[in-house]
């Protein structure tokens, strides 16, 4: 009889949990077969014009047959169209001043096994496999025995995009690969039995809260506040439309880091209270969604 009168608010944070745990086990359960699931940090680092742009982030796992070792290196493409290494004459398209080099490699068209071994067998020093289309930033732990000795990691598609448009483009990228945490699947007959019953508590806490009426928790409108805070704070950063004899028009000196391209004339910039400006069309959707300058993590709800 307690539990009916547990508010709205409660039930959904209790049933969040619990779908969260059974998410996490039974993505584990399938195909892990028991083994350590170890994450990769990717330490990436590119220069854009004078400015030099690293990002640190927990983005990749290590393959279920690859050494759990620190690797680095420029990135480096598989030359042609088809960027997913299958063909045994692959070649890449390694810089003169690069001693170590790391493949970037589009996963499908074969297995992981032949597309490592393909780069391998180039020289490579590590391995990179960027997931399929629409799979966003999913990872899973490659199965690629036969491939010696060498470093491979998966990373989301998304961030494997990024890194291609960026060399495609001509930016020297190099990335160091760290190794993460572990992560150890429950596969006992116990933990079976206790995600049958945390997925029956699930059903019936979501048929429970489905007739009651929802109430925004205090992150949720902590979010929204925050997300209206931004907006206002982004409408009130200075605007500038360039024109002929800026000094911003100087291809040599700036260039927007968002999309790369150089400033002209009209173009309408934002300028950030820490004086760095970008295209206002660029720069508008990265605040909303990061809230500091891309070039020194100025925040802009702090200045």
């Amino acid at each position: 009889m307690s539990l009916l009168r547990i508010t709205p608010s409660v039930h959904s944070s209790v049933s969040s949990r619990l779908l969260r745990l059974s998410i996490f086990l039974l993505l584990s359960l399938p195909d892990t077969k028991g083994k350590a699931i170890w994450t990769a940090h990717l330490n990436i680092t590119f220069q854009v014009g004078n400015q030099i742009i690293s990002e640190l982030g927990e983005s990749g796992v290590f393959g279920n047959h690859s050494p759990l070792e620190r690797v680095s290196g420029v990135v480096v493409l598989p030359e042609g169209w088809n960027q997913n290494a299958c063909n045994p004459m692959t070649n890449f398209s390694r810089p003169e001043r690069a001693d170590s080099w790391l493949a970037l490699i589009e996963r499908g068209g074969c297995t992981f096994t032949h597309k490592i071994n393909v780069a391998a067998e180039k020289g490579a020093n590590g391995v990179i496999v960027y997931n399929y289309p629409g799979t966003g930033n999913r990872v899973f732990p490659m199965s690629h025995q036969g491939t010696e000795n060498i470093v491979a990691v998966m990373i989301g598609n998304l961030k494997g995009l990024e890194l291609l448009h960026l060399i495609q483009k001509g930016v020297y990228v190099t990335i160091i690969i760290e190794v993460g945490r572990m992560h150890m699947p429950w596969l006992s007959h116990y933990v079976i039995s206790l995600f049958t019953f945390l997925a029956a508590t699930v059903a019936c806490l979501f048929l429970y809260c489905a007739r009651r009426p929802r109430v925004p928790d205090s992150s949720t409108r902590r979010r929204r506040q925050i997300k209206a805070d931004v907006n206002k704070a982004i409408g009130q950063l200075r605007l500038q439309v360039l024109k002929e004899g800026d000094k911003e028009l100087d291809p040599d000196e700036n260039n927007c880091v968002v999309c790369f391209d150089i400033y002209k004339p009209q173009d309408v910039v934002r300028i950030l209270t820490c004086k760095h400006f970008f295209h206002k069309a660029c720069i508008d959707p990265w605040l909303l969604a990061h809230r500091t300058c891309p070039i020194c993590k100025c925040d802009i709800l702090k200045t």
